[in-house]
């Protein structure tokens, strides 16, 4: 399923040359895979993380194509899939699409660890929802 998200840029988000810095394009996606998290697959990381469990990033790779420039509005796509090799990691498509051309995209993986320290692990609840994804080959 691919859930999608519209935003603005902000302002503060511009750089000297009027585009968006590189450095923003990856909260954008972050701000849409947090809510896709919550919302489709019912996890809510400040909850978890109270609770002592803490999902993070292992690694993303994300590949400019196109420059945001004050004002525009962008669409963030997210969809899951999930690990080839049976880990216990997910893994995020992410784009960013302005007039339905991809600017952005990416592939962000992660996994939860508790907060006291240990083995990577996926919740039962993410378990159940990785088995109906797309597997990531990459």
């Amino acid at each position: 399923m691919e859930y999608t998200k519209e935003y603005t840029v902000k302002d503060e988000h511009i750089d000297v040359q009027g585009i968006v810095d590189g450095l923003y394009y990856p909260f954008y996606m972050e701000y849409c895979r947090h809510d896709y998290i919550k919302e489709v697959l019912g996890f809510d990381i400040e909850e978890e993380a109270r609770r002592g469990v803490n999902m993070v990033l292992s690694q993303y790779t994300i590949n400019f194509l196109r420059s945001l420039k004050k004002g525009d509005s962008f669409t963030v796509s997210c969809s899951l899939m999930s690990d080839k090799d049976g880990l216990p990691k997910i893994h995020f498509k992410q784009a960013i699409m302005l007039n339905g051309k991809v600017t952005t995209k990416a592939i962000l993986s992660g996994t939860c660890v508790p907060a006291a320290g240990g083995r990577p692990f996926l919740p039962e609840s993410i378990i159940e929802k990785v088995k109906a994804a797309p597997v990531f080959e990459g």
